[in-house]
């Protein structure tokens, strides 16, 4: 079992491809994953003190908590070559980054679709999504 976690919301086709973008390229299989509707993913956030949100992957990952585009560079930063060289992208200023990441999150329904229900890992992935 790795040691991240990601948070993302359940319903969203565009977050549901980045989980399963996520699970081709994680070759080390660091991360695990818990959909924001999850408990699993609402205790998580109350033991770090954020508010329950369905507007923004999250990253847990050393006993610290990410959100926006810092979630998405850390988590592309755990990939390997060549999708750790978007970290790179931690040097534009973030209030830049997230006003682009909250633009395409605001949209994602609109854009990508959503879903009835939350994915339902295969057998072969389940021990990585909690509940």
């Amino acid at each position: 079992m790795g040691n991240g976690l990601v948070l993302f919301d359940g319903v969203c086709n565009l977050c549901n491809g980045a989980v399963q973008f996520i699970l081709r390229h994680d070759r080390a299989g660091y991360f695990n994953f818990a959909s924001l509707q999850s408990a699993a993913a609402q205790r998580a956030l109350a033991e770090h003190g954020a508010a329950p949100t369905l507007n923004s992957i999250v990253l847990i990952d050393g006993g610290r908590m990410y959100q926006s585009s810092d979630a998405v560079l850390r988590i592309a930063r755990r990939l390997g070559a060549p999708w750790s060289w978007a970290y790179a992208a931690v040097v534009v200023p973030r209030p830049l980054r997230n006003w682009i990441y909250g633009v395409i999150a605001r949209n994602r329904y609109r854009w990508f679709g959503r879903r009835e229900a939350c994915m339902l890992p295969t057998p072969e992935l389940r021990g990585r999504f909690l509940d």
